[in-house]
């Protein structure tokens, strides 16, 4: 992938978006990708737009300085931009990050009362890059805020503190955010990250526990 290429980079996310809303990950409105330019600035999905009908000038373009440029007048950055920024200003080999709504993730992220989440050993952590012999992982789990901000404000805060295993995180009752180093592993990860989900939730209706 060429990143000064502008337009091929936002039809990718146009393609991701669309792949997700046909998994029923992004209904609606919800949910929010964007891939960060050489520059340091990102283009990430205009808040309002349905995901399955993204079109070239759906997206919002941000500056590392905080400056925001809008294709059309009505085009607002996604609520959850704090969030994106933080993760790429954390993790400086992030190129993409994507955050989802899926069922599943919400369902997982009531599993546990705390701040984290215990994953299963699964084969599929692999791709996550987890090369052990049964791993023992854990997401982190953050508050779900009204005000965006303050998510972002507290991811900054842990993540500082306390590096995740892995490049994913949970909002309860909210979504699940993930970060890698191009938008194809973005991809790929939000499908690894949701596979395990379901698999979680599949096991606890059939042995009663993950």
């Amino acid at each position: 992938m060429n990143i000064s290429t502008l337009t091929d980079v936002r039809l990718e996310l146009i393609a991701a978006a669309r792949y997700f809303y046909q998994q029923g990950w992004m209904v609606g409105t919800a949910g929010n990708l964007s891939i960060r330019l050489s520059d340091g600035s990102f283009w990430i999905t205009a808040s309002g737009k349905s995901k399955g009908e993204l079109a070239i000038d759906d997206f919002v373009r941000v500056y590392p300085d905080g400056r925001v440029e809008q294709p059309t007048e009505d085009s607002k950055p996604s609520a959850e931009t704090a969030i994106h920024q933080v993760i790429y200003n954390l993790f400086p080999e992030a190129i993409s990050c994507y955050h989802v709504h899926s069922v599943e993730a919400n369902l997982v992220s009531r599993f546990v009362n705390g701040d984290a989440l215990p994953l299963p050993p699964l084969e599929m952590l692999k791709g996550l890059g987890v090369w052990e012999e049964k791993p023992d992982c854990v997401m982190p789990i953050f508050a779900n805020h009204l005000q965006v901000q303050q998510i972002a404000t507290e991811i900054k805060t842990r993540f500082s503190n306390t590096p995740p295993q892995l490049p994913a995180l949970l909002i309860r009752d909210h979504g699940v955010t993930v970060w890698a180093a191009s938008s194809t592993a973005a991809r790929n990860y939000i499908e690894l990250v949701e596979y395990i989900f379901r698999y979680m939730v599949a096991a606890r209706r059939v042995f009663g526990e993950v």
